[in-house]
C-alpha cells in the first residue's frame, strides 16, 4: 500500500512540473527579446555598415582604433581585404602589359632572345627551342 501512495505521488508531482510552462520561453521574454539574425527589426542598426573609428591622442601623434563588436570587426576587415584584393589585380594586371607577357616573340623568357644565324644557334632549357 505504501508503495502504491509513493508512486501515484510521485507521478501527480511530475504531471504537474510538466504541466508549467519553462521561464525561458514565457510571453514575457518573448517581447523583449533582443535582435537576433532571426529578428533584426528590433536592432536599431539594421542595415548601416559599421565604420572603424580612429581616435587620436597624446596631441595627435598617434591614432587608436576603436574596439567594435566581434560581428561588426568581421565585416571592418572583409572590406579591408576586399580593397586589398582590388589593389592586387590592379597591379596584376598592370604587371601584364609589358611586352614580356604580351609579346609573343619573348617565349615566356624574361628579356627578348637574341637572333643568331642557323650555324651558331643554341638550345635554350627554359622555353626548349633553339634560338
Amino acid at each position: 500500500m505504501v508503495k502504491k501512495l509513493i508512486i501515484y505521488t510521485c507521478s501527480v508531482l511530475l504531471l504537474a512540473s510538466c504541466g508549467k510552462q519553462p521561464i525561458s520561453q514565457s510571453t514575457q521574454n518573448n517581447q523583449r527579446q533582443s535582435a537576433s539574425s532571426l529578428n533584426p527589426q528590433n536592432d536599431p542598426n539594421y542595415g548601416k555598415r559599421p565604420v572603424a573609428k580612429e581616435e587620436k591622442f597624446f596631441f595627435g601623434l598617434f591614432k587608436k582604433k576603436k574596439k567594435l563588436a566581434w560581428g561588426d570587426q568581421l565585416v571592418v576587415e572583409y572590406q579591408e581585404r576586399m580593397s586589398q584584393n582590388a589593389k592586387d589585380a590592379k597591379k596584376k594586371a598592370r604587371k601584364m602589359k609589358k611586352p614580356q607577357y604580351s609579346d609573343p616573340t619573348y617565349f615566356g623568357h624574361k628579356r627578348k632572345p637574341k637572333k643568331r644565324s642557323p650555324d651558331k644557334m643554341k638550345f635554350c632549357e627554359e622555353c626548349g627551342i633553339r634560338h
